[in-house]
């Protein structure tokens, strides 16, 4: 079986990809996903997020190696097991990154991935719930909706910031981020905007395109050196599928660089090690792990504005049918929708920190309920100096790989973490908060001192949710793919997807994504 291009992962990116690839009718293009299908309520319900996270028929639910900075804890890394990927189960924030991030980028030798020359591209994504203007866009697929939501808390909050200082912000993917006020969201009509939706349903129906679900890519295909296809298995049955023009992973940050490294491209020794024949040593394969990582500030709320209210049978009942009937009410939010960015010091260039304000308390990951009225505040520094890595624990590619993020191995992410805390606690503690604050109870009043926080940060500080990095883009010996993200050292072979990000920027990961997969996209055609 022949065609064009073959795409490893209907996530975000490889959804971007099977829709711009097939648009000229000329192109065969198949799309490989090893979940099934997101069209279900848990994934179109918002705050029904949770479901699919903690579901393996949905989620891969990979845990880390234990962490040695964060007392050997193991931390949950959800990834997206469906049509959508992660873009089926996230929190539905839509943050680019700002100017600077891209700066960075291009400070790499990556010069053409100048803040100039992405802009285009995530305005390509989006119809702009505002209207279109020189920093949005307004014909894109993805509807991008500012949150209205209207729960008091948010309103609160977003003064409290002011009172603290800091700047009110409408439109955070605008001219300039700092700031705090609502996010911007992919929900739309009381529904999850996912990529899936409007991205892939629209073209499913293309002749020239095959969308084949439950499907295992085991191994790329090599002819020498050069990507000749996949060994793929499909309801049981391996099979050998070949592309004329090009193999694209976009699989994430733990699938594809797992694929590369039992496919034969990888750190030589590490393949070796185990038993894998050599294609070509791509040293960087696997390395250079980024992530967000989160700290959370809680507060009692002596206000009945949190989400424990729907913990109780009768409002969750109600909540449920007034979705089920109208699309609208509680289910209809995510309530991750209000945030904002800020320095944690004058004295620094752009904001460093991102905050998300949640009305309730999340613990373990929502496995457990909470027992009260409460809210937190998330707060995590945005450019992580700590880097991990992937490894594989054999050459088998149904084992997964080991996963090491490292957080918190260079000190300054520790002290930076700690600012945040200082940051929050001062927002938290405005007269505008003054009517629903009660107690801290998380790290607590009593944590004051750096070695107070440190245990708390050590003890308690969680992923945002934000791999990335594993097959960085550049120019370095390091990198693993070059700025048209092929692979180096071989031929018909790209990964487009959250794995290229050299350093992350400051953002949810779904935006950065998304906007990687067009201009991908746009490398291949032109």
């Amino acid at each position: 079986m022949n065609y064009d291009y073959l795409i490893v992962g209907a996530g975000s990116a490889g959804c971007v990809l099977a829709n711009r690839l097939s648009e000229n009718s000329n192109h065969k293009v198949a799309i490989f996903e090893a979940g099934g299908s997101s069209d279900i309520w848990k994934v179109k319900m918002p705050l029904a997020l949770l479901y699919t996270m903690h579901d393996p028929k949905y989620n891969w639910k990979y845990y880390s190696e234990p962490e040695p900075n964060l007392n050997n804890r193991r931390i949950f890394c959800p990834r997206g097991k469906m049509i959508g990927g992660c873009s089926s189960h996230n929190g539905m924030v839509f943050v680019r990154g700002n100017r600077d991030d891209f700066k960075r980028w291009e400070s790499f030798g990556l010069k053409n991935w100048s803040y100039e020359k992405v802009l285009p591209y995530f305005k390509k994504i989006e119809t702009w719930s505002e209207g279109e203007n020189q920093f949005r866009g307004s014909f894109g697929p993805l509807p991008v909706n500012q949150s209205k939501n209207s729960n008091p808390l948010f309103k609160a909050f977003i003064d409290a910031a002011g009172e603290a200082g800091h700047r009110t912000n409408i439109d955070m993917n605008g001219e300039e981020q700092e700031g705090f006020g609502m996010f911007d969201t992919t929900m739309h009509q009381g529904e999850r905007a996912g990529v899936a939706k409007y991205y892939l349903n629209p073209v499913k129906n293309r002749k020239n395109l095959d969308i084949l679900k439950n499907s295992y890519v085991e191994k790329i295909l090599f002819d020498g050196k050069k990507a000749i296809g996949l060994q793929v298995k499909v309801k049981n049955e391996v099979k050998k599928i070949y592309a004329n023009k090009e193999v694209i992973l976009s699989g994430g940050a733990i699938n594809s660089p797992q694929l590369l490294m039992v496919s034969g491209i990888g750190e030589a020794n590490h393949l070796k090690d185990n038993g894998i024949e050599v294609i070509n040593e791509v040293k960087g394969v696997g390395k250079n792990l980024q992530d967000h990582l989160e700290t959370y500030i809680q507060q009692e709320c002596k206000t009945p504005n949190t989400l424990y209210t729907y913990t109780k049978l009768i409002p969750k009942v109600l909540a449920g049918i007034q979705w089920f009937m109208f699309k609208s009410g509680p289910c209809s939010k995510s309530f991750l929708e209000a945030g904002g960015f800020a320095k944690s010091s004058p004295e620094r260039d752009v904001a460093n920190i991102q905050f998300h304000f949640f009305p309730s308390f999340v613990i373990n990951h929502g496995l457990e309920e909470p027992k009260s009225h409460g809210y937190q505040l998330h707060a995590s520094p945005n450019h992580p100096k700590s880097r991990g890595h992937i490894t594989l624990n054999s050459s088998d590619p149904y084992e997964y790989p080991k996963i090491l993020f490292n957080y918190l191995q260079d000190e300054e992410d520790l002290k930076q973490t700690r600012e945040c805390i200082h940051v929050a606690r001062k927002i938290l503690s405005q007269p505008a908060l003054s009517e629903h604050a009660g107690k801290e109870v998380g790290p607590g009043t009593e944590a004051k001192s750096d070695d107070e926080l440190n245990e708390y940060i050590r003890s308690k500080a969680d992923t945002a949710y934000h791999p990335c990095g594993t097959c960085k883009m550049g120019i370095d010996d390091m990198a693993v793919v070059d700025e048209k993200l092929k692979v180096k050292g071989v031929s018909n072979l790209r990964v487009i997807d959250a794995s290229v990000i050299p350093e992350i920027p400051s953002a949810n990961l779904n935006a950065p994504t998304l906007m990687i997969a067009e201009k991908g996209a746009d490398a291949i055609l032109n």
